[in-house]
Parts: structure tokens; C-alpha cells; sequence
């Protein structure tokens, strides 16, 4: 924590301090002589983990918290408040509800029924679960590329689970989605905007018009991609799928990704009000301190951090949701750097990439070798030497498919257990885009280290 932000957080914790200071003076758990060598074995021990924070760690869904969620957060932590009941989190509760209302603003939602979540899994299950109450008897369907979790979820509710597959660049493919909604047994379709292996975009727009003939809901799993609806340099075909988000039935985005939120703040969203009934229930001990609405009453999970929604809320004052503003410009750049290092990858003799650029701002390669398996022990090997310089990336087994046709001649495109290991790249810090050259300098050396040798 920067000492700017360090003096800022100290006299924001000096003011809400004030606000009690008319209550009888105490002293709860003072820090002894032991404290600072304690906190210093703690730093010691997190050093034993990747830079997450820095621009060369380009690998996983890992993206820094702002500055100002982080200290909202730390100051809310002074109360630990508990946005279950108002009992124990009243203003953190207020926070909450205006921090979901500008999710669904973003949305183009002017009512809903909302409140934050301690992850996407769980925002995914409370909106299966009330699929299963509107649409009993009938199954999940989502695509191959799409979470585990929602199968995983669709079995803890004992609900069906309907596996669709997806076409040539991870998208759910209608084709094999239409037959099975004429079966009449699916009741929701799980469309994802921004897949965790590759940020493909289900063609959302196409799947509503099929809503219009066949009998089911709609949600839309954007725990990833969510807030790039924001963004102005999306595709048209992208653009579209967006664009249709305010018909659906419910919607999962996890604050915790690109919402610049530290771990443990989900959010799920439905279009209609009315399914708070389902959630009903009686408590002899917590609802008493207020007549008004309670988030445990519209949850199913019970006690959660009240801190999340005051460390959302102050980073949506200081980056509301606004197209063309700092917020919207970040998810931008981090768009632009996953196209411009396609471009790179594309241009390169080293690499072998899809037909289609990204949809978003996750980018995904193989190394160009006669056949999968080599190619996949050339990406271990490169990702393995990126590392020795810095650059982390990171590593996912996908289908063949996802390449041109003509990538591996003989390896059968439509054999579904046909996978190469590819290198994979998420660009999701806006600063991505100003250290592509680093970054590139990096993954060219290790390529050059690794299979120059190699006959293309």
C-alpha cells in the first residue's frame, strides 16, 4: 500500500472513529512487540507467489484490486460488518443495494432483484436454483465450454444437465441447441458472455430468438466478460450478443474480475422481482432490528462480508459505470492488447493461431509443430522458459478444433477427444496494452530458446 493511500486510509479511519467517540473508551486486542515480526513472517511467506499484480503476470483470471476498494475494504473491516441481517450491517446494506443497482443500470435493468454474493458459483446456484422452482422436472443446458460449475451445481440441485456443444471457435453451437429445445426438456439455457478457457461469447441474440419458439430461460453467465458491455471496440458480432443481455431472465457478473474488487464479491441479478418469493423464510432472532428489506430475506447464502459491497461501492464513485469513461476505457485497452497480440501471434512463424482474433481479452495460441502432441510439449517448454525471464503465462488443453482445418493434417477435426495443450495469455490489466512489447520481447525469446531447432 502506497504511502499516499496509507495517509488517505488513516484519516478515514480517524473520521468514521469519531463518529463513536461519545461512547465510553475501551481497548480491544492491542497489538504486543511480537505483532511486527509476526506481520513480517506473513510478508515472508506471501512473497511465495507469482506477481500477480504486475503487467508480465499475463496468466490466469488474477487482476489487482484498486487502491480504493482495497482501503474501502480495510476500513469497513474496522466494524466487520455483516450484510446478512441489518442487525449487522446497516450502512454496508444501503451500500450494497445501491452498488447492485448500478450493475443492473449497466444492464439497462430499471427494476430487478439483486444483491453481491461471495462468488460467481454461488450467484450461479441461487440463479439454477430458482430455475428449478419456475421450471421443475426440466434441465440445465449449457455449452461444452462453459463452466463447470454449472453442471456441478446442476447436480447438487437435482436438476438434469443438458451438455450442448460448441462450434469452431467456442461458442455454443445453435445447431446442436435447437433439436434439443424441441425435445421440450430443457428449461434453461445457460449462455455465457466471456468462457473461462478462451472468452468466446455465446451468440446470445440468436438464442433469444429461439426463446420465441420454444419454452425456456434464459441466464447469462458473465462472471468473466460481463462488464464489457461497456466497451466501445467490440465486434459486431460481439456488440449484438451484448447488446441483447437486458431480455434475459437473470444474469451472473462477479465484481471480483473486472471490477477491480479484492476475492469474494460475486452479484447475482433477475429481471424479475418476483422471485424473491422462493426465497422466503422465517427467523426468530434476526430480522427485528428493521421493517425494511433485509439481503439475507433475498439470499441464499446467510452471513456474508459487508465489506465487499462498501469496497464496490466506493470504486463505482470514483469509476461509474459510464461508456467512453476511465472505467469503460480500461476494459478497452485490455480488448486491444488481446487483438494486437493476435496479430503478433498471426505474423509469427513460432506460433499457430485461430481463425478468429478474441472476443474479448483472453488470447490463446499453439506452437507450430508437425502434430498436437509435439506442439503441446513445445508450449510446457516455452511457458516453463517465459517464466525463467518473468513472463507468466498460462497453459489450457483445448480442442483441435478451435484451429483451422488445415493445422494438422492428420489429426480428424471432429474427434472430440482431440486436444492440444496451447499457451494462453489474460490480458486483463488495462496496462497490458502499454507492455505489450515486453511482454512480446519475452515470449519471442523463449520461442527462439525453444524451437528455433525445430523444422517448420
Amino acid at each position: 500500500m502506497s504511502d499516499d493511500l496509507f495517509k488517505i486510509l488513516n484519516a478515514a479511519q480517524q473520521h468514521l472513529d469519531a463518529g463513536s467517540a461519545d461512547l465510553p473508551p475501551y481497548s480491544a486486542h492491542p497489538l504486543g512487540e511480537s505483532a511486527s515480526a509476526i506481520l513480517h513472517q506473513v510478508a515472508d511467506r506471501l512473497q511465495d507467489n507469482y506477481p500477480y499484480a504486475h503487467p508480465l503476470y499475463a496468466g490466469q483470471m488474477l487482476k489487482p484490486p484498486h487502491p480504493i476498494a482495497r482501503a474501502a475494504y480495510t476500513l469497513a473491516m474496522s466494524i466487520n460488518p455483516n450484510n446478512h441481517a441489518l442487525d449487522g450491517g446497516r450502512a454496508s446494506s444501503a451500500m450494497e443495494i445501491e452498488a447492485v443497482a448500478a450493475l443492473a443500470k449497466m444492464f439497462h435493468w430499471p427494476q430487478h432483484l439483486g444483491h453481491l454474493s461471495s462468488g460467481g458459483t454461488f450467484a450461479n446456484l441461487e440463479a439454477l436454483w430458482v430455475a428449478g422452482q419456475l421450471m421443475p422436472g426440466t434441465a440445465i443446458a449449457a455449452s461444452d465450454q462453459a463452466h463447470y460449475t454449472h453442471s456441478r451445481i446442476s447436480s447438487v440441485l437435482g436438476l438434469p444437465f443438458v451438455t450442448v456443444p460448441s462450434d469452431d471457435r467456442g461458442r455454443m453451437d445453435l445447431t446442436a441447441l435447437e433439436p434439443l429445445l424441441a425435445t421440450q426438456n430443457i428449461g434453461t439455457v445457460v449462455v455465457t458472455l466471456g468462457t473461462t478457457a478462451i472468452g468466446s461469447v455465446d451468440p446470445l441474440d440468436q438464442i433469444l430468438l429461439l426463446q420465441k419458439k420454444y419454452d425456456f430461460r434464459i441466464h447469462v453467465d458473465a462472471a468473466y466478460g460481463g462488464y464489457f458491455t461497456l466497451a466501445s471496440n467490440l465486434s459486431p458480432e460481439t456488440r449484438t450478443a451484448f447488446d441483447a443481455i437486458p431480455y434475459v431472465d437473470s444474469i451472473v457478473i462477479d465484481p471480483h474480475k473486472h471490477g477491480l474488487q479484492p476475492y469474494g464479491c460475486g452479484s447475482i441479478l433477475f429481471r424479475d422481482p418476483a422471485v424473491g418469493r422462493f426465497y422466503k423464510h422465517d427467523s426468530p432472532y434476526t430480522y427485528f432490528s428493521s421493517k425494511d428489506l433485509h439481503l439475507g430475506e433475498i439470499s441464499l447464502e446467510c452471513s456474508r462480508a459487508g465489506a465487499s459491497a462498501v469496497a464496490l461501492w466506493a470504486t463505482q464513485q470514483l469509476l461509474p459505470y459510464t461508456p467512453g469513461g476511465v472505467f469503460a476505457q480500461g476494459l478497452e485497452s485490455s480488448h486491444a492488447a488481446a487483438l494486437e497480440l493476435h496479430h503478433r501471434l498471426t505474423e509469427s512463424t513460432h506460433f499457430l493461431t485461430p481463425s478468429s482474433p478474441p472476443q474479448l481479452d483472453i488470447v490463446f495460441w499453439a506452437v507450430n509443430a508437425p502434430t498436437p502432441e509435439t506442439s503441446s510439449a513445445l508450449a510446457q517448454s516455452i511457458f516453463d522458459e517465459a517464466a525463467k525471464n518473468d513472463l507468466h503465462l498460462a497453459l489450457a488443453k483445448l480442442p483441435v478444433r478451435f484451429f483451422p482445418h488445415n493445422t494438422w493434417l492428420d489429426t480428424p477435426k471432429n474427434d472430440s477427444e482431440n486436444k492440444v495443450t496451447c499457451l494462453r495469455s489474460v490480458l486483463m490489466k488495462p496496462e497490458h496494452l502499454l507492455w505489450l512489447d515486453h511482454l512480446w520481447q519475452r515470449l519471442q525469446a523463449a520461442a527462439v530458446h525453444e524451437v528455433a531447432s525445430i523444422p517448420q
